[in-house]
């Protein structure tokens, strides 16, 4: 990943915030109603973010209305960024899928509970 491109991904309005939304899968319409993002620049902003490896398709899974929906995950937990003279350097700490199934495992736990 060139860390110009990617720190002009990252500037993009609602790209950080939906990387933190996204420790669980979520759907465009998801993040669209929990971000108040319209539903166009949602599908934007994710098409973007899975170009430039941020958030990857984690899988489909059934709307309230019985679709099967795309659904979506980041891919990275910390981003470090260092600034040279000459360069700028990224640092990516990706997630792994342990961590995915822990945050699985939580999530399904306190919806039940």
């Amino acid at each position: 990943m060139e860390p110009v491109a990617v720190l002009r991904v990252l500037g993009n309005k609602y790209n950080a915030e939906i990387l933190r939304a996204t420790h669980t899968p979520k759907s465009a319409q998801e993040l669209s109603n929990e971000l108040d993002i319209p539903i166009a620049t949602s599908y934007r902003r994710i098409e973007e973010l899975v170009e430039n490896d941020l958030l990857a398709l984690e899988g489909k899974e059934l709307s309230e209305e019985g679709r099967r929906t795309k659904v979506y995950r980041r891919r990275v937990d910390e981003i470090s960024v260092q600034f040279g003279t000459q360069s700028v350097e990224l640092d990516f700490k990706e997630r792994t899928e342990a961590k995915n199934n822990l945050v699985d495992v939580w999530s399904d736990l306190r919806r039940d509970g």
